[in-house]
């Protein structure tokens, strides 16, 4: 504990590396619970307000303990940034030395031999494929990871890296003729070797849902767990513990068995018959279910004869594809892998198509060319405590926003926890004086036809008063275009729209023009870190509710109905205090921040259960006049001209 104390310190390890550091009473405190935590062998929950310096805060005591840590983060860019960054600094500040390694899923990795076979694929690819990988085999010469991170000519997003990646369906594994050079054997080889191993929710996740690679043999055997943005593990362990077969599976099994055929079976026409044959299948049954974008309810494709059709073409060719590679299978690795990839997809189709019990919820989603078939746990408590209880560790949950109305009982059931220490510490940021909770009076009802063109009326006077400098959120795509299209020409700010630009580049954008309304979904309400003055307005057009209409919650929602629960307040509005949470910590990211929240519904004041978001919100000076909002953007002028 004193080592922390010194740790932490104004004149400390940490100040000497971190220009400008200011010790945080809430850090230290954090940083005591998490040592004491270790030490008692007691997991925990650990709520941390934003500006508390949660990272620091949890390495500190990782490192000095002297015991093999796992961190889990919930995105790739925040498990970049810890290791890129957040170790960096601390192992300057720090004298106990340790081992960190970086370790992501396989498809973030090169594949070098999947880059050759695609370079010398006998049938060809488009002109935007060829230059594309052209980059990539260039690339794959002079880097040491093979981490596709690093390559930024290349989207990670552009399909291409499916050609150039494997999966664990398609990979040789020793049987490769590049594995020892293979970048996912280096980097998992570093990962068992390392003393402080950083990975994300869903590499997490995805060995523990893969039974036949169990946690300790892809991991190193950790005794301290730390999940980083813990509110987001529910979510991703839900898809992670299902089946999911999607149509980019089955048209890359019917692209790489083809060119497994002109590589070492050219003497089966039939497997190139049967690999063409599946393709064709595969994009009808995508038309099947028409152009609209959605995700849906299984009795959808039950009711839909067409559909029903489509699915049967498709399994009856996969069959068919099966029968063929199984003749194939002797002649090469490749062709054996393929073979045992069509029976996979086959088991899991079967066992998606014909699930009938009331664990389970089958649903699907269109994308503009491809399709998934899904099916999800109704609840993954029992699954994550057994998960918990065959690894021993000490788990340790942290995250800004955990709770509801102070209590942590929605997190903790959803993973099943009992038995657990919480604690929370506040920001350490003055919100009262450094920002302001508008939410004006006359607001429309949701529901209402008008309301996205009506509360408009109400953003315009705001976006001037803050000179623009917003971030304008919403709860669904169809609002955002709708306030898009009205905003442009109304206002004199340059507007950035979701989905117009990669979203690095739309915050860059946002950043560097200084006055910018940068409207978005989910996406932006979490894990955007825009510091200064480039951000002093945040606007959210709805209490963030999860659409009733999603397949998967209304399964959720209608299983706690028939356990007798109220789903209403048990899931539903929880999840929903927690997003909008998630957003307003868009506003305050430093200490000399300031900024105004704006929230243009009116349930937040006429519901009874809108107590509850208030209370979740920070301490934030409240009003419902305009003058107020205009008065406190006066004040930040006068402020910089002195």
């Amino acid at each position: 504990m004193t080592e922390l104390e010194s740790f932490f310190g104004s004149d400390g390890p940490l100040a000497q590396v971190i220009p400008g550091y200011q010790p945080r009473e809430s850090q230290l405190e954090m940083a005591r619970a998490i040592i004491e935590a270790i030490r008692t062998e007691r997991n925990l929950i650990a709520e941390a307000g934003t500006g508390t310096g949660k990272t620091f805060a949890y390495l500190a005591p990782a490192i000095l303990s002297g015991k093999k840590v796992i961190i889990s983060t919930g995105t790739k860019n925040l498990q970049d940034q810890l290791f890129l960054k957040d170790l960096p600094v601390i192992r300057k500040a720090i004298k106990v030395p340790f081992i960190a390694a970086l370790l992501k899923g396989r498809s973030n990795y090169l594949c070098t031999l999947r880059l050759h076979n695609s370079l010398n694929s006998a049938f060809g690819f488009s002109k935007e494929e060829a230059d594309a990988l052209a980059k990539i085999a260039s690339w794959a010469k002079r880097t040491h990871t093979g981490d596709i991170a690093e390559m930024s000519e290349v989207a990670e997003a552009d399909p291409v890296w499916h050609q150039a990646t494997s999966t664990l369906d398609n990979c040789l594994g020793q049987d490769c003729p590049d594995y020892a050079g293979c970048f996912l054997v280096k980097a998992r080889k570093k990962a068992q070797e390392a003393e402080i191993l950083v990975v994300n929710h869903h590499l997490l996740c995805a060995d523990w849902s893969i039974r036949d690679s169990g946690f300790g043999e892809l991991l190193p055997d950790a005794e301290v767990v730390i999940i980083d943005e813990a509110h987001q593990l529910s979510d991703t362990a839900s898809n992670f513990l299902g089946d999911t077969v999607g149509s980019r599976q089955l048209g890359d099994l019917a692209k790489d068995a083809l060119i497994e055929y002109f590589k070492d079976a050219t003497d089966m026409p039939a497997l190139r018959t049967a690999c063409e044959d599946l393709e064709h299948e595969v994009k009808d049954l995508r038309l099947a279910f028409g152009i609209e974008l959605k995700r849906g309810d299984w009795r959808d494709i039950e009711n839909n004869p067409k559909i029903n059709a489509g699915l049967a073409a498709v399994k009856d060719q996969l069959q068919r594809l099966s029968d063929q590679l199984e003749l194939a299978s002797v002649k090469s690795k490749g062709l054996e892998l393929c073979h045992k990839r069509s029976e996979d997809l086959l088991q899991q189709l079967k066992t998606i198509t014909e699930d009938s019990g009331g664990k389970w919820i089958r649903w699907y989603e269109t994308h503009r060319k491809t399709v998934t078939l899904s099916r999800t746990p109704l609840d993954i408590a029992a699954e994550f405590q057994s998960f918990m209880r065959q690894h021993p560790a000490i788990w340790i949950f942290t995250s800004a926003t955990l709770s509801v109305a102070h209590r942590f009982d929605h997190f903790a059931r959803n993973l099943g926890l009992s038995d657990i220490d919480s604690a929370s510490w506040e920001s350490p940021f003055d919100y009262a004086r450094m920002s302001l909770f508008y939410h004006p009076k006359g607001l429309p009802q949701p529901e209402h036809p008008d309301f996205i063109p009506r509360i408009v009326d109400f953003v315009v006077p705001v976006l001037q008063a803050s000179r623009g400098r917003a971030f304008f959120l919403f709860t669904s795509h169809r609002a955002l275009k709708q306030a898009a299209e009205i905003l442009d020409g109304k206002i004199d700010y340059p507007l950035l729209i979701q989905g117009s630009r990669p979203k690095a580049q739309l915050i860059e954008r946002f950043k560097k023009a200084g006055n910018a309304v940068l409207l978005g979904t989910s996406s932006f309400w979490e894990g955007v870190d825009v510091r200064g003055d480039a951000l002093s307005c945040v606007i959210i057009d709805k209490l963030p509710f999860s659409s009733p209409g999603d397949p998967v919650l209304k399964a959720r929602l209608d299983a706690m109905s028939r356990q007798g629960r109220n789903p209403f307040f048990e899931h539903q509005l929880p999840s929903a205090v927690i997003a909008l949470r998630q957003g307003i910590g868009r506003l305050i990211r430093d200490v000399t921040d300031r900024g105004v929240l704006m929230v243009c519904d009116p349930r937040l004041l006429k519901r009874s259960y809108g107590q509850m978001f208030l209370d979740s919100v920070p301490a934030m000076r409240r009003t419902r006049d305009i003058e107020e909002v205009r008065a406190f953007f006066l004040q930040e002028k006068k402020e910089l001209r002195t």
